[in-house]
């Protein structure tokens, strides 16, 4: 029997606003202190909808966003912030 494998994509799971927002704040929630996690749920929810119309929310360009939530990107935090409002939606403490 052949079976076929694909790696996992969380973007293609994130449908909706709603998705996106549960899944950010969970991978907040295990974030190791870092940020890493954070920044790749955030890439994870960009490629899920309009890369290129998000940087432009975000007054970024789409090569500048893409390489801030690459795996080897260090995003600053007025990044995750201009990246995060330009979602339409809001970073929350406590």
């Amino acid at each position: 029997m052949n079976e076929k494998f694909r790696k996992w994509d969380a973007a293609e799971h994130l449908g909706t606003r709603e998705d996106m927002c549960l899944y950010l704040e969970a991978c907040a929630e295990e974030d190791p202190g870092d940020g890493s996690l954070i920044r790749a749920a955030l890439n994870d929810v960009a490629r899920a909808g309009n890369m290129a119309g998000l940087a432009r929310e975000a007054g970024m360009s789409r090569e500048g966003l893409y390489k801030a939530l690459s795996a080897d990107g260090n995003p600053t935090f007025t990044t995750v912030m201009r990246i995060t409002r330009a979602l339409g939606m809001q970073l929350r403490i406590g």
